[in-house]
């Protein structure tokens, strides 16, 4: 018999940076570990679910709506800007990815700045300049952008050639609510456009090309899977952790890790490996120990938006015939808030055939 054709996504390595990859080497399988002296990790999914269950996040733990600037999200602010982004991005679901759009380059980034022009449209620069990558290493050049912003003169006029986000910067009254308004436009549209183009490039580097019948909802979820980006989800000490668990002490921050209880061997059939087609049986919203958009009792506001722009996206690169460059054999994944390779290059075969790492 002829030897079996190797899938070229094989011979990728994924290089974790140092303190991802000791997770993967010291704590994998396991249900509960100590990080620090004062942090407990906890990648066992049973134990997850009683640690997230025993009660809701603070302000402080909620990914996207901690205080902005010292100042309070309430509930009802919160679910008004989940509401608000949320408009944009079904107007923006309405209209087709033109079939001439050529998404090849690096990615994630060529991937977030068709999403960013996508959603935002012809929102004013001081607002689409928040979206910018260089931002989300560097918190306080966000800050500093967001404040010069703020405080430049003149400011759009409310109306439909606006974004119903960026209409809330342009009915700001006075320099602070200008710039409270520039914070929350940022926390609103960033997460989307970073965490759907970090996605697509994840789940181009850990399985195209993809088998034809393959669902794009398969492939997100695996990628998800393997690569989460929110990869883990901090909970500051509190009385009822140790009530939990005797091991985690009255002093001990706890630190969920998706990330290891994603690949944990008693959970997954060939934990390590991108098999899409687990998905055909399984349910994402209620299999043990998947929780990419956090736990069942707080799932993360995004899902039902990053998901169908996801898939849109992704379908767009398979029907225009994308893949990962041949000669790119490694991508790193940084230890950043935000999990995902931080570059591979995709284009058409013939233009991508000898691209490198």
């Amino acid at each position: 018999m002829p030897p079996a054709i190797q899938h070229p996504a094989a011979r990728r390595t994924t290089v974790f940076a140092p303190r991802l990859q000791a997770l993967f080497d010291d704590h994998l399988g396991k249900d509960l570990v100590r990080l620090e002296p004062d942090t407990i990790g906890i990648a066992g999914a049973e134990l997850s679910d009683r640690i997230l269950a025993a009660r809701k996040a603070t302000e402080t733990e909620r990914p996207t709506f901690k205080p902005l600037h010292g100042r309070s999200i309430p509930k009802s602010e919160a679910s008004a800007g989940i509401r608000t982004i949320g408009q944009d991005i079904r107007e923006a679901l309405t209209h087709p990815i033109p079939e001439w759009t050529d998404l090849s380059g690096p990615w994630p980034l060529t991937g977030h700045m068709f999403l960013r022009d996508m959603v935002l449209r012809d929102d004013p620069y001081r607002l689409r300049i928040l979206m910018s990558r260089k931002l989300e290493i560097d918190p306080k050049l966000t800050w500093t952008t967001i404040t010069v912003g703020a405080a430049l003169p003149g400011r759009p006029a409310p109306g439909p050639h606006l974004t119903h986000t960026a209409n809330l910067f342009a009915g700001a009254e006075g320099y602070h609510d200008r710039r409270y308004a520039m914070g929350m436009y940022r926390r609103l549209a960033a997460p989307v456009c970073f965490t759907i183009s970090a996605l697509v490039a994840n789940a181009l580097w850990l399985g195209s090309p993809f088998d034809e019948g393959v669902p794009n909802r398969n492939l997100l979820h695996e990628a998800l899977r393997l690569l989460p980006p929110s990869w883990n989800l901090l909970r500051n000490r509190s009385p009822e952790y140790p009530a939990v668990d005797g091991r985690i002490g009255p002093g001990d921050d706890v630190l969920m890790l998706p990330l290891l209880t994603h690949r944990d061997p008693a959970l997954w059939d060939a934990p390590d490996e991108f098999r899409p087609g687990r998905w055909d049986t399984l349910d994402p919203d209620n299999t043990p120990g998947y929780m990419p958009f956090g736990h069942v009792s707080e799932r993360c506001w995004g899902r039902h938006m990053v998901m169908p722009l996801a898939e849109l996206l992704l379908e767009h690169v398979r029907r225009t015939g994308l893949v990962v460059a041949p000669g790119q054999r490694t991508a790193e994944v940084p230890l950043l808030g935000l999990l995902g390779v931080k570059k591979i290059h995709v284009g058409p075969k013939s233009k991508v055939r000898h691209a490198r790492d």
